[in-house]
């Protein structure tokens, strides 16, 4: 009965935030980013699991989530792809991992999201806020590294999700994954569109 209830919620937020994206003119739909939500995550450690199975869900509930292994392919340069997609997004989702910054690439999306001021969830999988810190491995800059650690120090004192890959129930998980993008995602549009009225 509980997972009724989860997808009710689910299904009345996506309602929502569709019915917020029609209340737009044709002109403003056409101009849409290409994602709406940007993905960051640590490949090795989430990308067939967490991150893999919420973008999923979120394709198959008519969102653009950005994923790099779904969006891009082989050839496609980096830093091209992801650094638009990051600008474009509404908001990102932070999948942090155990391995999560051993990544330049992760820490360079998450500073960038924060930067730039999105609404950033984080997830927090198999790793406590307090266990993540940038360390310097002699590749990054003093003002690399400096970015990264704000940006990090940012999102740990975000709320968050936490998520246990061995003990937790991972249905509940994408299901209340799923409704907190859904709820971003129509409170960001809200805003927006009361913004545009006034």
């Amino acid at each position: 009965m509980q997972l009724r209830g989860a997808s009710s919620a689910i299904a009345n937020n996506l309602y929502l935030y569709r019915k917020i994206l029609q209340l737009k003119t044709p002109i403003q739909a056409t101009a849409r980013p290409p994602c709406n939500v940007f993905i960051n995550h640590r490949g090795i450690d989430t990308k067939k699991n967490i991150a893999g199975l919420l973008d999923h869900r979120l394709f198959r509930l008519g969102l653009r989530p950005f994923l790099d292994s779904r969006n891009m392919k082989p050839g496609d340069k980096l830093f091209e792809k992801i650094n638009p997609a990051i600008r474009n997004c509404k908001i990102g989702v932070a999948v942090f991992s155990p391995n999560y910054c051993d990544s330049y690439f992760c820490l360079h999306e998450l500073a960038m999201l924060m930067e730039s001021k999105k609404r950033v969830i984080p997830i927090f999988c198999d790793v406590k806020p307090s266990q993540l810190r940038v360390v310097d491995y002699g590749t990054s800059s003093p003002e690399q590294l400096q970015r990264f650690s704000r940006a990090l120090e940012e999102a740990k004192y975000t709320v968050g999700l936490t998520f246990d890959t061995l003990t937790g129930d991972w249905s509940h998980f994408l299901n209340t994954a799923t409704d907190a993008v859904i709820k971003n995602l129509a409170e960001l549009e809200a805003e927006n569109s009361s913004k545009k009225s006034t």
